[in-house]
């Protein structure tokens, strides 16, 4: 090979490089200034956790009765994730308890990932979550489970988790950089609320006690004590189970 080519390659190896690396510095859909700084801000906690950005790899989690929603963060390289932000689920429908059909107004509990990345959403931006899962599949309505739950922009919602548009143009950007740098799935984890025990007792004679309780507490626990996503599995009785 002669030095002219091979000159050439190294160029066009070091441009794809360089572009999926800086991939989100400049999107292809509108930031605002205020989610600009933020971006800004958050790539720099990003470094001070000592993640590169070509490394990223992101996790959801969120709590329906606190309102709140979670970006983990950690580098490939590592199986630990670390807090970067927690933002306000700006409006909510439904109650606690899973979601079982379609117009129940519920948002889902259980263990989810992306599935879909809408930029021309009508909602700003969205991110779509693969409900209804083996587990929703097993225990909704068998003809309509419902469909159609993002994590978006605005500020309204039937059964999904808006985030106003500034606050989902952070989370958006941070999960297709991590889509970008080869993460095949961004886990999505949902609650009804944080699961430790002196919460849980309160609702003892919930509805739903025994699915928080013998499936999703495990899960939530796991990941507060070690910073790891748990590895989950659907048994043949639609049940979560770590493995």
């Amino acid at each position: 090979m002669n030095n002219t080519i091979y000159q050439i390659l190294l160029m066009t190896i070091f441009s794809i490089i360089f572009y999926n690396c800086n991939i989100n510095k400049e999107n292809n859909y509108h930031i605002n200034n205020t989610a600009s700084q933020n971006l800004e801000y958050l790539y720099q906690e990003i470094e001070r956790k000592q993640i590169a950005i070509e490394d990223l790899e992101v996790f959801i989690r969120a709590f329906k009765k606190e309102k709140e929603l979670e970006l983990w963060v950690k580098s490939k390289q590592n199986q630990q994730y670390h807090l970067l932000m927690t933002y306000a689920v700006c409006k909510s429908s439904g109650k606690l308890g899973p979601k079982r059909k379609e117009g129940d107004y519920q948002v889902p509990e259980g263990v989810y990932y992306i599935n879909i990345f809408n930029p021309e959403s009508q909602f700003h931006l969205s991110l779509g979550i693969n409900y209804p899962n083996e587990a929703d599949v097993f225990h909704s309505d068998k003809e309509q489970p419902g469909s159609d739950i993002y994590i978006h922009g605005n500020c309204i919602t039937i059964g999904c988790l808006p985030l106003t548009d500034s606050k989902i143009e952070e989370v958006y950007t941070l999960a297709e950089i991590a889509q970008n740098n080869g993460q095949k799935q961004i886990p999505v984890h949902i609650f009804p609320f944080r699961l430790n025990d002196e919460a849980l007792a309160h609702y003892q004679n919930h509805q739903y006690y025994s699915f928080w309780k013998e499936e999703l507490q495990a899960i939530y626990l796991f990941f507060e004590k070690n910073k790891m996503i748990p590895q989950v599995q659907v048994n043949d009785r639609g049940e979560y189970f770590i493995y």
